[in-house]
C-alpha cells in the first residue's frame, strides 16, 4: 500500500514534470556539454537516448558538471538518490536551481520515479540505492532511447548498467596548501573514457574539479610539487 506521504510526493512530482514539458525542446541530437568533457565523448557531446557513467575520484562532482551545462541553456534537469548532497552541492557546480530538481530518497519506487521524469526532463543523475538488474536494465535502456534523454549513473560499477560511455576520475592532485597552512580549493583530475561507444580505444583528459570557481574547467598535466595533496576525494 502507498502511504499518504508516497502519494503526496506523487502528486508534486507530476506537477513539475508537466510544467517542465512545456518548457523542453529537442532540436538538437546532443546535449550542451562543458567544453572539457567533449573530446571524451564520442559525438562531442551528450548524445540523446544515451546512458552515461560517473565512476571514481570526483564522479558526483561528474555528474553535476554534466546538468550543470544543460540547464544553462534553458533546459530541465533532475537528480536522483542523492540525500547526502543536496542542492547547495548542485549550486556550487553551478547548476541552475530553478530548473532544478533534487529526489534524495526515492524509495523502493525509485525506478517509477526516474521513468516519470524521463518525460519532461532532458538529463537525469541517478545514484541508484541497488544493482539494477537485466529486465529493469532493459526497461531503463529502452525508456532512455524512447524519450531520447540523457541517463548519467553515479556508481563505481554503474549499478550494473552498461553505460554507452563510462566517465572515470582517477587520482586527484589538490592545490591551496602550503608550508602547514591554507585550504585546498583547487583540483586537478585526470578522467578517464571508456564504453561500447568508444569501440574499446579510452580516451582521457585532464580537468580542473572544481577550479576556483567551483567549476570543471580543462587543464593540462602537471606534477604535483609540494604544497599539493594527492588522493584527496
Amino acid at each position: 500500500m502507498t502511504s499518504p506521504r508516497t502519494e503526496r510526493a506523487s502528486v508534486a512530482l507530476s506537477s513539475t514534470v508537466t510544467s517542465a514539458a512545456t518548457l523542453t525542446e529537442r532540436s538538437d541530437h546532443l546535449l550542451p556539454t562543458t567544453p572539457a568533457l567533449r573530446p571524451l565523448l564520442p559525438d562531442g557531446g551528450l548524445r540523446r537516448g544515451t546512458t552515461i557513467g560517473v565512476a571514481g575520484t570526483g564522479a558526483t562532482s561528474l555528474g553535476f558538471a554534466l546538468l550543470a551545462e544543460v540547464a544553462a541553456s534553458g533546459a530541465w534537469c533532475a537528480a536522483v538518490g542523492l540525500g547526502s548532497l543536496g542542492l547547495l552541492a548542485a549550486e556550487h557546480a553551478g547548476v541552475a536551481l530553478s530548473r532544478f530538481v533534487l529526489v534524495p530518497d526515492p524509495g523502493a519506487e525509485w525506478p517509477t520515479i526516474v521513468a516519470t521524469l524521463f518525460d519532461a526532463f532532458e538529463i537525469v543523475l541517478l545514484r541508484p540505492p541497488t544493482r539494477i538488474g537485466g529486465p529493469l536494465q532493459r526497461r531503463m535502456t529502452a525508456r532512455v532511447r524512447e524519450r531520447q534523454r540523457v541517463l548519467v549513473v553515479a556508481a563505481d560499477d554503474t549499478a550494473g548498467l552498461a553505460p554507452d560511455v563510462k566517465l572515470t576520475g582517477a587520482t586527484g592532485v589538490w592545490e591551496g596548501l602550503g608550508w602547514g597552512a591554507g585550504h585546498l580549493r583547487t583540483r586537478q583530475l585526470q578522467v578517464r573514457a571508456e564504453g561500447r561507444r568508444l569501440a574499446g580505444h579510452p580516451r582521457h583528459t585532464t580537468v580542473w574539479l572544481p577550479d576556483t570557481r567551483g567549476r570543471l574547467t580543462p587543464a593540462r598535466p602537471v606534477p604535483a610539487p609540494i604544497g599539493r595533496v594527492e588522493g584527496v576525494a
